[in-house]
């Protein structure tokens, strides 16, 4: 029951953005991407968090890298992730589920770490970066039209 609300909330959450971004309810403006500075800055450094941290995240599955080192990496990029600040409405979005996401995965492998179950924040971790991937998706057409590419977020 647990993973319906948290579900429930992220939807909330990205819809209520969604709506004052694009004006409120009923509007049929489209949104306004950016592709400006510190929106390429975003993209390249979460680039290299999202890209380390799948690294990270497949040396644990593997067996190879103690949880607690992978949480603390995890921290880490949800701290340097959560510094940059894109002015694109899709990429600020994304970047809020990444700084998540890296939270919750942190916290599930302390929780590992501790001898506890981890399960319902992997389960939102995981969750996190499948709204990230979708938000992405869905603008990467745009970005790219202006210069920004999302592929390596994705």
């Amino acid at each position: 029951m647990r993973r319906i609300g948290v579900t429930a909330a992220a939807l909330v959450v990205a819809l209520v953005f969604a709506l004052s971004v694009r004006g409120g309810t009923g509007s049929d403006d489209p949104l306004v991407h950016s592709c400006d500075a510190a929106d390429l800055r975003f993209l390249e450094k979460a680039g290299i968090h999202v890209t380390s941290f799948d690294a990270w995240a497949a040396d644990f599955r593997a067996g190879t890298a103690d949880p607690a080192e992978v949480a603390g990496e995890a921290e880490l990029a949800a701290a340097e992730v959560a510094k940059i600040e894109p002015n694109d409405p899709s990429l600020a979005l994304a970047q809020k589920y990444l700084d998540a996401m890296f939270s919750e995965y942190g916290q599930a492998l302390e929780l590992q770490a501790d001898g506890k179950d981890a399960g319902d924040r992997m389960w939102r971790a995981w969750g996190l970066r499948n709204f990230s991937h979708d938000v992405l998706v869905e603008a990467q057409p745009k970005l790219a039209s202006l210069g920004c590419d999302v592929g390596p977020l994705l």
